[in-house]
């Protein structure tokens, strides 16, 4: 694993810059030349005016009849905004931009380059004046909204507030915003309509510059607030902000999977990622949305960066499981279980029920639904695969509290919804109105029966919840069985012999299309075994179609999800091959992962090639979009080519490109609360080492295939054979596997 990052300056844009945060607060610092930018985001600054509030008009029976019927006016209808067409209101809610704080270097300097220490987060800058190297240090407190910027030439920096009002002022104002308050030397203050607003503040004390944000609901209050924390700030010191912040990232490093594998750049995106992912979901911190605290100043973020559940929320946290941090599930969780009224009340008028939960997929901090997008606002597998990562955590962590008072209520919740969506057909279920996300946008043929991704979230959350009940001496509802036996696992298409999983019914996927979601019961949902005879010849027609469709229409974030199915067929070059391609393709010269290629000839889903509108083009004529979905998947991928489950088994090196032959990985978790050590060396699996935090049964795809294992533990050995080796381990207890 890496010990550092180094950028080389110029970093030109916002999103080259070097990354900073404590999941409220986030910093990028770039520039060139003599000036420094350091752009603030605050991933808690919304503007909540605006978007869907559920009624009863957006009910299941309209919403279906509207579509069989044709019907595109009644249906968009259903789902106008509440602000749509009023001047001076947005029309759906956002984070709201906060600004830079500028540095101007002595005249004649030269930024050079840039480190980050990823066990300290400690950023430090290089730059030369009249032939004499000097350093600028910044560092983030990762318990509060402070930072603090050192120069030994620091009272010969000029120092500039750049509040986004300079470079979105005209927006702002079609949205009732004013403009901000500027404080003499010391930063603004940006009040909103009807949210409390943000001070950005700072002090320069001779080679120092203490900065910080605060928010309240009036400008008073937070000069107020700022000042003072300022002046606690400076009494304090920044040895007490380090002191803390070594303690902080001591502890976060202490247990994260130690890894060492032959691809820099792999390694690249699994450390630097694993960095970036303590900056965006810090236990005391936001919960992240897609871009996590690190919000450009020059333009409204995209998509608000709202939390989006049909795949970006969930692929940002992913990394938590496999890198040991399940504390940092805890944001996302209890955000979500905080919305249950707001999500009882779109369960009841969706489906008319009391006691269902229904998520859909763009929501601000507060659930409130972006609106118009009626087929991600119907999309429930979104509420049933936070229902999964939730069962996933109590895997791990075998945290029968959380269990019993959050995850299995919000599980049976989510299943509720589906019990009214789904029908009987004779002896099978059926799911009349289904959508797999984002395909064919919002158009009305954007929808059909039985829809595969819909299929593997419904038996994955029936599996679960009769899991569950065993658990906490629960009774599983006779339903969940049933639906689990009688409703298709997916939907076919192509002639006899040459079946392949469709979209849903009568649906093939026609082309390129960012969302693997038919693929959703190889992975996420791992609800069906793709080795068993009898899939063989489906999954290899479904792989090899989709294949075919190939690329010219992906973007960022279903690179490593394309990885990851490919680990799970065990197609390891073809695993690492795409996480190369992220970091050539949608990873800017900053390490900045895009929504958007940063180069043409991969996708197309950025617009045309930069030859159709002339040689010489540069990057700024396309909007750069971040988000860090893209990224926190590379981390997973990565995790994914080590260890990773498939139907209740543990896979060791599965994904493993063929001209590796050396790679290892220390303590990394799998479902159980079990921890696995194991190494590759000159192309020789050593012997693994296994450590249980709970006790019980892991299953496990025997490394040695055709050998048998002598399984050795501090009380006796035992020589277990086959495919699958079953290793019982009392609760704390070590044992070793070796070929035999």
């Amino acid at each position: 694993m890496l010990q550092e990052i180094i950028w080389n300056f110029p970093l030109p844009r916002t999103h080259t810059g070097m990354a900073l945060a404590n999941a409220t607060t986030g910093l990028l610092v770039w520039g060139e030349q003599n000036h420094l930018k350091i752009t603030i985001g605050r991933a808690d600054l919304w503007d909540n005016r605006g978007g869907l509030h559920w009624t009863e008009k957006q009910n299941y029976s309209a919403i279906r009849k509207n579509l069989e019927d044709n019907n595109e006016a009644g249906l968009r209808d259903i789902f106008k905004t509440d602000t749509e067409g009023i001047p001076g209101q947005p029309r759906r809610p956002s984070i709201v931009p906060v600004g830079r704080i500028d540095l101007l270097l002595p005249e004649g300097s030269t930024l050079k380059t840039g480190v980050i220490q990823l066990k300290t987060a400690e950023a430090t800058l290089n730059y030369v004046q009249n032939g004499n190297e000097y350093n600028i240090k910044i560092n983030l407190a990762m318990e509060s909204q402070q930072f603090c910027i050192e120069s030994g030439e620091c009272e010969n920096i000029e120092v500039k507030s750049v509040p986004s009002w300079e470079l979105l002022g005209k927006y702002f104002e079609s949205i009732s915003m004013k403009a901000p308050v500027m404080l003499d030397n010391a930063g603004w203050v940006q009040e909103l309509p009807e949210n409390d607003g943000i001070c950005v503040a700072y002090k320069q004390c001779g080679n120092r510059i203490y900065a910080l944000t605060e928010r309240s609901d009036t400008a008073q209050k937070m000069k107020t607030k700022a000042f003072n924390s300022l002046n606690d700030f400076e009494s304090n010191g920044v040895i007490s902000l380090k002191k803390s912040n070594a303690t902080w990232w001591n502890n976060y490093w202490s247990d994260v999977p130690e890894i060492e594998i032959p691809n820099p750049k792999l390694d690249l995106c699994y450390s630097y990622g694993l960095y970036k992912f303590a900056g965006m979901t810090n236990p005391s911190g936001t919960a992240a949305g897609l871009q996590g605290p690190w919000i450009e100043e020059y333009d409204m973020p995209p998509w608000s960066s709202d939390y989006h559940f049909n795949i970006n929320v969930q692929m940002c946290y992913w990394p938590a499981y496999k890198a040991n941090r399940l504390n940092h599930l805890m944001p996302l969780f209890q955000m979500v279980w905080s919305w249950r009224d707001q999500l009882r009340a779109n369960a009841k008028a969706f489906v008319g029920i009391e006691d269902g939960f229904m998520l859909p997929h763009a929501v601000d901090d507060k659930c409130t639904c972006m609106g118009s997008f009626w087929t991600g606002t119907i999309d429930h597998a979104c509420a049933a695969w936070i229902a999964q990562m939730m069962y996933q955590y109590v895997q791990y962590s075998g945290d029968k509290k959380f269990l019993k008072e959050i995850a299995y209520p919000f599980m049976k919740g989510t299943m509720r919804v589906f019990e009214e969506m789904l029908e009987k057909d004779g002896n099978s279920y059926s799911l009349p109105v289904s959508v797999s996300p984002e395909y064919r946008g919002d158009a009305m043929n954007a929808w059909g029966k039985n829809a595969s991704f819909q299929l593997a979230a419904i038996h994955r959350l029936c599996e679960d919840l009769i899991s569950a009940t065993k658990t906490i001496d629960e009774t599983a509802s006779p339903i969940w069985s049933d639906i689990n036996d009688k409703l298709p696992k997916y939907t076919l298409i192509g002639e006899k012999g040459k079946e392949r999983i469709a979209l849903w019914e009568d649906t093939d996927l026609e082309e390129s299309h960012r969302h693997h979601s038919h693929l959703g019961a190889i992975c996420p949902f791992d609800t069906i075994d793709i080795f068993a005879p009898e899939n063989i010849p489906l999954i290899n027609n479904t792989i090899r179609h989709w294949t075919q469709m190939g690329t010219g229409l992906w973007t960022g974030w279903c690179v490593p999800w394309a990885s990851m199915l490919q680990s799970r067929m065990h197609n390891g070059d073809m695993a690492e091959h795409y996480i190369e391609v992220l970091t050539r393709v949608y990873m800017n010269e900053g390490y900045g992962t895009l929504h958007d290629p940063d180069v043409p000839g991969f996708s197309d889903i950025r617009g045309p090639l930069p030859l159709a509108n002339g040689p010489g083009v540069k990057k700024e004529k396309f909007r750069e979009i971040m988000q860090m979905d893209a990224g926190m998947g590379a981390i997973v991928a990565v995790q994914d080519m080590l260890l990773h489950s498939r139907r209740g088994v543990v896979y060791i090196f599965p994904g493993l490109p063929s001209r590796w032959r050396n790679a290892q990985f220390t303590d990394m978790p799998c479902e159980g609360g079990f921890f696995i050590s194991a190494e590759l060396k000159d192309n020789e699996l050593l012997p693994i080492n296994i450590k249980s935090k709970l006790g019980g049964i892991l299953k496990i795809s025997n490394p040695w295939p055709g050998k048998s294992v002598k399984v050795t533990s501090a009380n006796h050995e035992v020589i277990l054979c086959g495919r699958f080796l079953d290793i019982n381990l009392t609760q704390r207890a070590n044992c070793t596997l070796q070929a035999t």
